[in-house]
C-alpha cells in the first residue's frame, strides 16, 4: 500500500481521442461469477451483477480495466446472484428477481426495466461517447423525472433542467469574500451520485472532475462525463430512495456509530483571539468557556479549539501545522485535564493538511528528508501524503501524538481542497500534473481518514473526526461540516440546502455553524439558525467574530434563553437521535430528511428547501425570513399534530401558521412514536432510569429504539439492544406493545412513561388497571417494563 497515490490512479488518456461511440455488439466473450465481458466494435464492456437491484457497468477503449480502488467503495466481492441470459438476433437479456437488463446489439444500447416492464433507463443514440477528451454516457429523460443527490450543494435540490461540475472547492476564480460565499459555486463535498424519482440512482465511479447535464443541453437526455478514460457507474434500483440511499452506501459504505456523546452539543472556540487577535489566546480561555456553560446549565459534550491554538509555522503560514502550541497557551496538560474535570466527553484540536516548521519543532524539512510529504518539484512539497501509510504513520507518531498524550481525542481536519489548488491564508498551490487531477477529490477522503482510524485505535473508543471537504465515501469518516458561512439572512437557506442534498448523498452527519461563521449576527437571526441547528444531525457552535464568538449569552438575555430551551431539547430527545443514528447507519437514510426521501411521487415537495423531516416523525420547519410571525409550511400526505398548540391537521395541504421568536413550527407525523428522557447535562452523567414514549396514534406505527454502551466498538460484534414498540389505534382503542429487547447487550428493567396524545379514560396492563393522568388532551401512565419480557397496554376512550 505504499504510496498508492502515485500509482493507483495514473492518467491513461491523452487528448487526441475524439469522438467515439461504442459501435455494435460483436460477441460475449467471457462470463465469471457475475460479471459478463462483451466485446463491442469500439470498446469492451463489463456488466457485473452486484446484487438483484445493483448493475455496475465498466467502459474501456483500450482493453484495458484499472484496478479497483479503496477510497470509494469499499465492497466489491458480491455475493452470487442468479442471473438468466437470453440471446436472439438483436438483443441480449440478463434477468435478476429485480431487473430486466437488455443490451441491443445494433447500435450498442443499455435498457433497464423493473419486473413490471417499466423503462426506468435507456442509452440514447449517441450514448457512451467519448468527446473532446472526455468520456460519459447520454441517457434518456423521462417525462416527470427529477434528480436529487450530487453531494453537498447550496444552490438547488431537484437537479432536472440543470448542469453543475463536481469538483472538490470553494469556488474558483474569484477572492476570498466572494468565492467562499458564492452558493452556485461552493462544492466542498461533491458527491457524483444521483437519485432519481423514477426509482433508480447513478453512481459515477471516478475521481476525476465530472460535468453532468441532467436535461439543461437538451431537454430529452442527460448526460455525465469526465476525462477518466474507464466508464464506471453503478446503476441502483430501489424503487424508493431510501432503497437507493440504502444501495449506496452498501457500495460505497455505511456511516459508523459516532459516540453516543456526539449528538450533544458541539462548541467550537478560537480561545479568545481569532484571525488578528491572535494574541488574547491562552489555555485559561476554554476552561472559562465551558465553566460559563456549566454554570448557566445549558448542556455541552465536546469542545474543540480551532486556528489559533497552534503555531503558525514559517513556511505555509496559517494554512499549515506545526503541532506547536503558540506562546499564549501556558500548561496545556493542565487546561486538558481541567476540561475533562468539567466533564466533557471530548476535546478536539482544527489541523490544515500540511507540515510546517515551528520555532522548535521542524516537522516540514523532517517530513521531506524521510519522503513523507506529497512528491512536489525540488523536494518542494507541504502536504502529508495521506495515500501512503507509512508516511501517515509518521505523521501520527511525529506530530498527531505529541496533543493526543495531552488530551485531544480528534481532529477537526480543515482545507482538504487545498490538495492541487490554491489554499486559503497561503499562496501555496499543492502539487499540479496530470496524476492530481485524479487524486485531488479523493484527498479530502484520505485526510480524514487517516485521524479518525488512529484516534479511535488510541482512544479505544469510537472515532470522530469533523472534516469540512469530502467525496464519494465520506460517511465512513464523519462528520462534515458546511464551511464558513456568514452570518447573514442570506446564507441562511442555502444552508439548509447543504444539509438536504448532502443527506440525499450518502452523508448521514452533517452540521454547520449554527448562528453563521464570520460577523456579528443580528441576534433574532442567531436564535432562528441556532433553532435549526439543534436539529440537526450533529449540533455545532462556532464563530470566528471578535469578541462574541457566537457564544449565547454574548447575543442577549432572550437568545440565551432560547437557546438553552433547544439545547435542552435536544437533549430531551438523544434516545430518538440516537436510534436515527443507528438507522443511519444500517441502512443510510440521513438523520435530516429532504422531504422527497419520504414523498418521492409528490411534487409538491421537490423544491421545499426550508422544511425536512428529523429522523422518521418530525417536521422541521426553520423560520428564515427577519421579522416573520407567521410561515407557510406545506404538510405532506398524512395527518399530523402541531407540536406546540397540539392542533391536529390533514396532509397534502399548506398552512399558514404561527412563529413566535421562541417557536420555530415542528409538526409531529400521524403514528409517531418518539422516545424521550430527562435532560442531562453532558451525556453520562447519570444512568438514564425511565424512557418517555410520545405517542400520537394513527392506525398501526412502530419505533425501534437503539441501546449500547456508547463508546466502545462492541456494536459491531452484536453488542447492542434493539426495543421495539408498537402501536395500533383502532375503534377508539389504542393497543401499546413493547416487544422483549434484541441483541446481545444487557439492557436492565427501566421505567416507560407513555404520553398518548389523545383523550383516554381507562388504561390496563396485562388486565390490571393503571392510574391514567390527563393534561392537556395528553394521556399519562408508567409502567415499570422488563426489557426480557413483552408488555402490553391497553388504552379506551
Amino acid at each position: 500500500m505504499k504510496k498508492l497515490g502515485l500509482t493507483l490512479f495514473s492518467l491513461l488518456i491523452s487528448c487526441s481521442f475524439f469522438a467515439q461511440q461504442l459501435g455494435d455488439f460483436q460477441k460475449l466473450e467471457k462470463e465469471n461469477k457475475n460479471t459478463f465481458q462483451l466485446k463491442t466494435s469500439g470498446a469492451d464492456v463489463k456488466v457485473e451483477f452486484c446484487t438483484p437491484s445493483i448493475v455496475r457497468f465498466r467502459t474501456s477503449w483500450d482493453g484495458e480495466f484499472k484496478e479497483n480502488e479503496p477510497y470509494m467503495v469499499v465492497h466489491y466481492d458480491w455475493d452470487q446472484v442468479q442471473v438468466q441470459q437470453k440471446e436472439t438476433p438483436n438483443k441480449l437479456t440478463f434477468q435478476t428477481h429485480q431487473l430486466n437488463v437488455e443490451i441491443q446489439k445494433s447500435p450498442f444500447q443499455i435498457l433497464i426495466y423493473d419486473k413490471q416492464g417499466n423503462l426506468l433507463t435507456a442509452d440514447a443514440v449517441s450514448a457512451q461517447e467519448t468527446v473532446a477528451a472526455t468520456y460519459g454516457a447520454t441517457k434518456k429523460l423521462q417525462a416527470d423525472e427529477h434528480f436529487f443527490g450530487f453531494g453537498e450543494r447550496m444552490d438547488v435540490l431537484d437537479r432536472r433542467g440543470k448542469e453543475v461540475t463536481l469538483n472538490v472547492g470553494r469556488g474558483l476564480g474569484k477572492p476570498h469574500i466572494i468565492g467562499a460565499y458564492n452558493v452556485l459555486e461552493a462544492n466542498y463535498a461533491p458527491v457524483p451520485f444521483f437519485m432519481s424519482t423514477k426509482g433508480y440512482g447513478i453512481f459515477y465511479h471516478t475521481a476525476y472532475p465530472s460535468t453532468w447535464d441532467m436535461g439543461k443541453s437538451n431537454p430529452e437526455t442527460y448526460s455525465f462525463s469526465s476525462e477518466d478514460s474507464e466508464l464506471d457507474y453503478y446503476f441502483i434500483y430501489g424503487p424508493n430512495l431510501p432503497k437507493i440511499l440504502d444501495g449506496y452506501t452498501s457500495i460505497t459504505g455505511k456511516s459508523p456509530m459516532l459516540p453516543k456523546f456526539a449528538m450533544g452539543l458541539h462548541v467550537g472556540t478560537y480561545s479568545g483571539g481569532t484571525w488578528g487577535h491572535e494574541e488574547e489566546t491562552s489555555a485559561n480561555y476554554p476552561v472559562a468557556l465551558v465553566e460559563k456553560f456549566r454554570k448557566y446549565q445549558i448542556p455541552v459534550d465536546v469542545l474543540h479549539l480551532d486556528s489559533t491554538w497552534r503555531m503558525f509555522g514559517e513556511n505555509g503560514g496559517s494554512g499549515a501545522t506545526t503541532f506547536e502550541w503558540r506562546e499564549t497557551f501556558q500548561n496545556t496538560e493542565k487546561m486538558f485535564d481541567s476540561l475533562y474535570a468539567l466533564n466533557l466527553n471530548a476535546v478536539g484540536l482544527h489541523v490544515r493538511p500540511r507540515f510546517d516548521n515551528g520555532k522548535k519543532l521542524r516537522l516540514l524539512d523532517e517530513a521531506r528528508e524521510a519522503g513523507y510529504v506529497y512528491p512536489e518539484p525540488n523536494n518542494s512539497g507541504e502536504f502529508v501524503n495521506f495515500f501512503d501509510e507509512d508516511a501517515v504513520d509518521w505523521w501520527w507518531e511525529n506530530g498527531a501524538m505529541r496533543v493526543a498524550e495531552q488530551g485531544a481525542m480528534f481532529f477537526k481536519t480543515d482545507e482538504g481542497s487545498a490538495f492541487g489548488r490554491k489554499a486559503n491564508e497561503s499562496n501555496k498551490t499543492g502539487p499540479q500534473g496530470q496524476e492530481i487531477k485524479s487524486l485531488h477529490n479523493l484527498f479530502p477522503v484520505a485526510y480524514a481518514k487517516a485521524p479518525y482510524e488512529k484516534y479511535q485505535a488510541y482512544n479505544k473508543m469510537r472515532g470522530m473526526n469533523h472534516t469540512r471537504e469530502g467525496y464519494a465515501g465520506i460517511q465512513r469518516y464523519p462528520f462534515i461540516w458546511a464551511g464558513d458561512w456568514p452570518s447573514e439572512w442570506q446564507y441562511f437557506e442555502p444552508v439548509i440546502k447543504a444539509g438536504l442534498n448532502i443527506g440525499m448523498s450518502g452523508v448521514g452527519y452533517w452540521s454547520h455553524n449554527m448562528g453563521g461563521f464570520e460577523h456579528v449576527a443580528d441576534p433574532e437571526l442567531y436564535i432562528r439558525w441556532c433553532q435549526f441547528g439543534f436539529f440537526s444531525p450533529i449540533a455545532h457552535l462556532f464563530g470566528m467574530e471578535h469578541p462574541n464568538y457566537k457564544e449565547p449569552w454574548n447575543y442577549g438575555e432572550e437568545a440565551q434563553r432560547i437557546f438553552k430551551q433547544y439545547d435542552d431539547l435536544r437533549y430531551s430527545l438523544i434516545p430518538y437521535i440516537y436510534s436515527t443514528a443507528y438507522e443511519n447507519h444500517t441502512t443510510g437514510m440521513p438523520l435530516m430528511r429532504a422531504l422527497v426521501i419520504a414523498y418521492q411521487d409528490d411534487p409538491n415537495v421537490y423544491e421545499i428547501t426550508d422544511q425536512y423531516l428529523f429522523g422518521d416523525s418530525m417536521l422541521i420547519c426553520p423560520v428564515i425570513t427577519k421579522g416573520a410571525k407567521t410561515r407557510t409550511v406545506y404538510l405532506p400526505e398524512g395527518n399530523w399534530t402541531n407540536y406546540w398548540t397540539g392542533e391536529q391537521f390533514e396532509g397534502k395541504q399548506y398552512l399558514n401558521v404561527l412563529c413566535p421568536i421562541e417557536e420555530m413550527p415542528i409538526f409531529i407525523k400521524g403514528g409517531a412514536i418518539i422516545p424521550t428522557q430527562e435532560v442531562v447535562q453532558y451525556v453520562g452523567e447519570k444512568d438514564i432510569e425511565t424512557i418517555t414514549l410520545d405517542i400520537y396514534p394513527d392506525g398501526k406505527s412502530s419505533f425501534t429504539m437503539y441501546d449500547d454502551d456508547g463508546k466502545s466498538l462492541d456494536y459491531q460484534k452484536g453488542k447492542y439492544a434493539l426495543t421495539t414498540i408498537e402501536v395500533n389505534d383502532e375503534n377508539d382503542k389504542v393497543e401499546v406493545t413493547i416487544q422483549p429487547a434484541e441483541g446481545n447487550y444487557k439492557l436492565g428493567d427501566r421505567t416507560y412513561q407513555i404520553r398518548l396524545h389523545g383523550s383516554y379514560s381507562t388504561a390496563k396492563s396485562n388486565g390490571k388497571s393503571l392510574e391514567i393522568q390527563q393534561k392537556e388532551n395528553v394521556s399519562t401512565v408508567s409502567i415499570l417494563s422488563n426489557s426480557k419480557k413483552k408488555n402490553s397496554i391497553s388504552f379506551s376512550k
